[in-house]
């Protein structure tokens, strides 16, 4: 029995006060064709004992990436969390915690997202940092909507080796904004060209280091070349364990980074929740969007903490918000600081050097076999692979055999044959010697 606690009189009441006649043309917007008519079959009830058998038997049909040999990547990256993190994020006083507006009763939240934001702008780079984003895909769109407030242009250049889903994130958010974006075409091998695109019309170009294909690049003549016209280079980073080994950003002459930090502290999860990034200049710290911890004394003189800078439309004029995004990835961010302090820099660069290593010896043994070419001339921990047959089939086969061989290109650029063949493969510091062999013999036989 359903639980309605409006008569309906109450309903037809509301109903027109909002101008409509029935519930149903609250849904005019969705098509016909799109709406269900009848109830979904679906079985009407059961016990929870039932329930919770159900689902443990179809949980029982997926291939675990922490129960099989793993090799998956493409924006979300398997990495060893320490327990302490997850030990911590738990504990009352964070899980509990509400966003922290009032600090005499938030210091060890504020403290904490201090902490964040001072290690994302260190590894990025950068000078100010905000207290996080949703994911990486969102925190990408709002970095173009921060480059064309700066720069009072409506135009952005989007790389082609942007993830797609970063590219689908900010297509998203832009629809209904005056602002609009040039998606390039992915290049698999070899530089993209951005020659001729760059105009003093331009707000910013989006690229990605490493790229979706996993090439690592020194992206600092790009910046010369944005900073020529008085555009802005952003840099997306969806695989930050890169950063302990490569050049960052800032020493790139990025003006805006954006990424993922889902590989510190936080878990696959199939998909979420995880943590977006957003660094910047000084400068431009007043159209930065979400929020901003800062430092203080209190009136006794002691060390405080307390949100600077929060700009969203619920604080300040809503014509002059910088963005709608309503809160921090609180909880994810907390673990990203919990695992980044107990690797410290030199922890942090250990670890980076360590997938890379291994992601090197992958390549190599790989490459090795019949039918498998490595694409990339350059990578840290992901790379991509031609294959001499289709790549989804292949990675459905390799699933058979107990092994998650990588991620076919075509599942996130389909309806590109010359992708068809393409498999990226992510190697992190979880990958054994007897995975990979795994992956190898399993390989062989499917090829």
């Amino acid at each position: 029995m359903r639980y309605m606690p409006h008569t309906a009189d109450e309903r037809t009441e509301m109903l027109g006060k909002i101008g409509v006649g029935s519930v149903d043309d609250l849904f005019v917007d969705i098509p016909e064709e799109a709406r269900l008519t009848s109830l979904l079959d679906l079985p009407r009830h059961a016990s929870e004992m039932d329930v919770e058998k159900n689902f443990r038997t179809l949980a029982a049909k997926n291939v675990s990436p922490y129960s099989a040999p793993c090799f998956l990547g493409a924006g979300a990256y398997q990495h060893h969390v320490p327990s302490v993190a997850d030990h911590i994020i738990q504990r009352s006083e964070f899980l509990t915690a509400y966003t922290p507006y009032q600090p005499e009763i938030s210091q060890g939240s504020l403290q904490a997202l201090f902490e964040f934001q001072t290690q994302v702008a260190l590894i990025t780079g950068m000078e100010v940092a905000n207290a996080s984003m949703y994911d990486g895909a969102t925190a990408c769109a709002e970095s173009v909507l921060m480059a064309c407030r700066v720069t009072r242009r409506k135009k952005a250049i989007l790389s082609g080796n942007l993830h797609p889903h970063y590219r689908d994130a900010t297509r998203t958010t832009l629809q209904f904004t005056q602002f609009e974006a040039n998606e390039l075409a992915p290049v698999v091998e070899g530089a993209e060209d951005f020659d001729g695109l760059i105009d003093k019309d331009i707000a910013c170009v989006v690229v990605q280091n490493p790229d979706f294909f996993g090439r690592v690049q020194d992206l600092s003549a790009l910046a010369d070349e944005c900073h020529e016209v008085g555009a802005l280079l952003v840099i997306i980073v969806n695989e930050v364990v890169s950063l302990g080994a490569i050049k960052s950003p800032g020493e790139m002459g990025a003006d805006i980074v954006a990424g993922e930090g889902q590989s510190v502290g936080v878990p696959l999860s199939f998909g979420g929740p995880y943590v977006g990034l957003l660094a910047t200049r000084q400068k431009y710290v007043r159209q930065m969007p979400g929020r901003l911890c800062g430092e203080t004394v209190d009136q006794d003189g002691k060390r405080g903490f307390v949100l600077t800078l929060s700009t969203r439309e619920q604080h300040i004029r809503r014509e002059k918000a910088t963005s709608n995004i309503c809160t921090n990835a609180g909880l994810c961010s907390l673990a990203f600081t919990v695992h980044m302090s107990l690797l410290g820099e030199t922890g942090f660069t250990k670890l980076a050097a360590l997938n890379h290593g291994e992601a090197v010896t992958a390549a190599d043994a790989l490459e090795a076999i019949d039918g498998v070419e490595v694409v990339n001339d350059s990578f840290f921990n992901e790379f991509t692979l031609r294959l001499s047959k289709n790549a989804a089939d292949v990675v459905e086969q390799l699933a058979t055999k107990g092994v998650l061989g990588g991620v076919p290109v075509s599942r996130l650029i389909p309806d590109k044959p010359e992708f068809e063949h393409l498999m990226l493969v992510a190697v992190t510091e979880t990958c054994s010697a007897s995975d990979l062999d795994a992956l190898v013999s399993a390989l062989k036989e499917v090829l």
